[in-house]
């Protein structure tokens, strides 16, 4: 007996169709993007489609609609927290990417010791930024890679565990991550809302801080960008249920003085000493004070803030880094010693060729040096070298002399030194007058 038109099953969706309609700028349903991202993540489709899609989906965009099923798919490909058992407001924050931006090793201990439950489901290196996790392997025996009973585990003891997508959380997004950053397509301001909601909204939190960086070491070059995207993720927040907030802040410099894992890890634990430079430390008590905010700990942003100041210069926060670092299995005692952190062979200093201000900085090319020394990735399958980097002593409008370092890096290859340092040199614009800092670190808060 043949099947009547109702009882026929709907055609298999191809996924060559589903690229081509992207590629031709059509909207693509909620099944399609299902079918694209499942078959991705059980490995039914190819690393090759994946990114034949990928560049589609950056060069022809994404609608809301679209954003918000690709969000929901990855979100749903794998498990979704439940952290009721844990009596405190859940608060995570989410940087999209600068060049020495390490705020997330230093806001979950101080969150923490204030009394809220940070957990943070975090990313490796894409592009020209660094990541979280390849900063917290620096320390010996850190173990990013938890499972989701032992990240709730951790996080009930001591209120901040830090790890990577594992296969129960977003698994989708990690394969896709990983993808975005060897293929181009990092930028898209619809994958980028993706691959962050879907993975913080799998954490079972409550309420989401999220900094949006923007200038010329950001991947949204302009502040209208910036918003954009920081109006897309409040937006997507919302509709699932959650207090979100996004902050848009300046990335035309490196953030702090140092960039590379080992290095920016030992500049978190200066800054929890009470110490470290002084944007780094602004930033981080203002991102501190909105997770305060929205976690319910505190009745305004200044009380947020002053709340943040208090679990730094009490110790608080320095000893509930050292907890967590216990329970993730890493080697405490270079809270105490950050010299037990990998340290690489050579340093080289990066003189400036002649004397004046430094009036700007090109902030992306510093983030590419940090990766040609082997501080990040060129290549998906590349393995970090922790110990590499450079120490910034010249920043926007300070004044320099001819044969003054700019720089200092940490090497281990003469070859790859040598590329970064010519990058370093053309990075960095000397004229002969001072520029005004004119803008503050914090442009703009973006709420619902």
């Amino acid at each position: 007996m043949n099947s009547g038109p109702n009882e026929r099953s709907a055609p298999p969706i191809r996924i060559l169709d589903v690229i081509r309609k992207k590629r031709d700028g059509l909207e693509l349903s909620r099944a399609e993007i299902d079918a694209l991202v499942l078959g991705y993540t059980n490995g039914e489709v190819a690393d090759y489609q994946a990114s034949a899609w990928l560049m589609a989906a950056l060069i022809r965009g994404l609608s809301g609609a679209e954003t918000a099923a690709l969000t929901d798919s990855m979100l749903r490909s794998g498990t979704v927290l439940d952290l009721s058992a844990i009596p405190k407001k859940k608060v995570d924050k989410h940087s999209t990417g600068g060049i020495g931006d390490k705020t997330s090793l230093i806001l979950a201990p101080v969150v923490a010791a204030g009394g809220l439950a940070v957990p943070m489901v975090s990313g490796r290196g894409l592009g020209h930024t660094g990541g979280t996790l390849d900063k917290l392997e620096s320390i010996p025996g850190f173990n990013v890679n938890l499972s989701a009973s032992q990240f709730q585990s951790v996080l009930q003891k001591c209120g901040c565990a830090m790890i990577g997508q594992t296969q129960e959380i977003a698994p989708a997004d990690k394969k896709l991550y990983a993808l975005r950053d060897v293929t181009g397509t990092v930028e898209s301001p619809s994958l980028i809302c993706a691959s962050i909601m879907s993975k913080k909204l799998a954490e079972g939190i409550d309420a989401l801080v999220l900094d949006v960086k923007t200038g010329s070491g950001a991947f949204m070059k302009s502040e209208e960008d910036a918003a954009h995207l920081a109006g897309l993720m409040v937006e997507t927040g919302q509709r699932m249920g959650k207090q979100v907030v996004a902050l848009i802040t300046g990335m035309d410099e490196p953030l702090g003085q140092c960039v590379g894992n080992a290095l920016e890890v030992a500049e978190c634990i200066d800054v929890l000493n009470d110490r470290g430079p002084e944007d780094l430390r602004q930033l981080c008590m203002e991102l501190a004070g909105w997770m305060f905010l929205l976690g319910g700990a505190v009745a305004s942003i200044e009380q947020g803030r002053a709340l943040a100041r208090q679990m730094i210069k009490s110790g608080k926060a320095l000893e509930r880094f050292r907890e967590m670092v216990v329970l993730q299995g890493g080697d405490a005692s270079v809270l105490d010693n950050p010299d037990r952190l990998p340290q690489a062979q050579h340093k080289m200093e990066v003189a400036s060729p002649k004397a004046g201000y430094v009036t700007a900085i090109q902030c992306e090319q510093m983030g590419t040096a940090c990766v040609l020394l082997g501080g990040g990735r060129e290549r998906k399958e590349d393995t970090i070298d922790h110990a590499v980097g450079y120490v910034v002593h010249k920043k926007v409008s300070d004044r320099v002399v001819a044969g003054e370092p700019l720089c200092t890096l940490h090497y281990n290859s003469e070859s790859r030194a040598a590329r970064a340092r010519e990058l370093i040199l053309e990075s960095y614009q000397i004229g002969d007058a001072p520029v005004a800092v004119t803008k503050p670190l914090v442009r703009k808060v973006i709420r619902a």
